[in-house]
């Protein structure tokens, strides 16, 4: 059985669509990769999900069940924790806050404590006293990880996690993934650098304008193929 599931999923933004019949499949212990340009429908897809944007129930569904017109307080209280575009961190609290928010919504035992998310991140344990303004941008994203790994989730989703980080710092955030991996955590990345996404993805979905343009395993696609998925008919060079 799948974990997650979409099937001929749109969104809107008020007037504007921004998703056409995307569907996705998400499987028990697996990461996923989501990759496309700005504007292809990334974002929107992880809001989606995280019920962040509400959608008809049966375009989303979670353990075969439909979630898609559920609040995100109820998304997550089901094991689903966003790592949102732009960490989304709460500037008045300390980072050891920021983290325990991540409780608040879904109390589990697991294995995520702030005990595991400091060794996951020890940096995080030297700044816990620290607002979370204080950090720089590849701290605040593990604050923003490790506060979704607080509520100990089946999947977590991760929207942009290198986005205006210098390569050093996301090489040490993407280190973290094979110990989130060991918990049995399912993962979908969202991603616009494509050979980070083919390194850690079992699987990769590309998007453009809204619509999945290329599914498949990365050993199985070439760059011609994900070129013409990721751009169209235009000429670029990959990322």
């Amino acid at each position: 059985m799948s974990l997650i599931e979409t099937k001929n999923l749109t969104a809107f933004y008020g007037d504007f669509q921004a998703l056409f019949g995307v569907d996705l499949v998400l499987h028990p212990g697996e990461t996923i990769a989501v990759i496309g340009a700005n504007g292809a429908g990334k974002s929107t897809l992880m809001r989606s999900i995280a019920g962040v944007l509400r959608n008809q129930p049966d375009a989303i569904r979670h353990k075969n069940e439909p979630i898609g017109a559920l609040a995100a307080p109820d998304v997550m209280a089901r094991g689903i924790a966003l790592v949102p575009e732009g960490r989304r961190l709460f500037p008045s609290l300390t980072v050891e806050e920021n983290l325990l928010v991540g409780r608040y919504g879904r109390k589990v035992d697991g294995p995520w404590s702030l005990e595991t998310v400091y060794e996951l991140f020890p940096i995080l344990k030297e700044r816990r006293r620290n607002p979370s303004t204080a950090l720089s941008g590849g701290q605040q994203q593990m604050v923003a990880i490790g506060r979704a790994l607080m509520s100990n989730p089946e999947v977590l989703l991760c929207d942009e996690l290198s986005l205006g980080l210098a390569p050093v710092v996301i090489k040490d955030i993407y280190a973290a993934f094979p110990r989130i991996r060991e918990t049995g955590a399912a993962i979908v990345i969202v991603e616009q650098d494509i050979a980070q996404a083919l390194q850690v993805a079992d699987r990769v979905y590309c998007m453009m304008e809204g619509r999945v343009t290329l599914e498949g395993r990365p050993a199985d696609l070439d760059r011609a193929e994900i070129h013409a998925a990721y751009f169209g008919a235009e000429t670029h060079e990959l990322a």
